[in-house]
């Protein structure tokens, strides 16, 4: 019984300080690279700071609706479009319908 009791707290430990580590972005505090939270090596661990959040403009497809970010989306004829295949079946249908929604 006390060898499994120990194994509990060990578990426990390992599991906090992984926990721990997880929130600092994995690097054990700076890591050598100046304390900015980041890990140039890897490009992981990288959180925005307090106040300086990193957003992207989400666009909906045109022709299913689905918001994607717009820097993953695709255009054509001025629209964004999900997936490939919704690019292709946007450009054919505002090709035979001149321009109105497919919807």
């Amino acid at each position: 019984m006390p060898k499994l009791l120990l194994f509990a707290i060990l578990g426990l430990i390992v599991y906090l300080l992984l926990k721990r580590n997880g929130r600092n972005g994995g690097n054990g505090g700076n890591g050598g690279n100046g304390g900015n939270g980041h890990d140039a090596q890897s490009g992981r661990g990288q959180r925005p700071a307090a106040g300086h959040v990193a957003t992207q403009q989400m666009v909906a497809c045109a022709h299913c609706g689905v918001y994607v970010p717009e820097t993953e989306s695709l255009s054509a004829a001025g629209r964004h479009y999900c997936t490939e295949s919704h690019r292709k079946l946007g450009v054919s249908a505002v090709g035979v319908t001149g321009g109105t929604d497919p919807r």
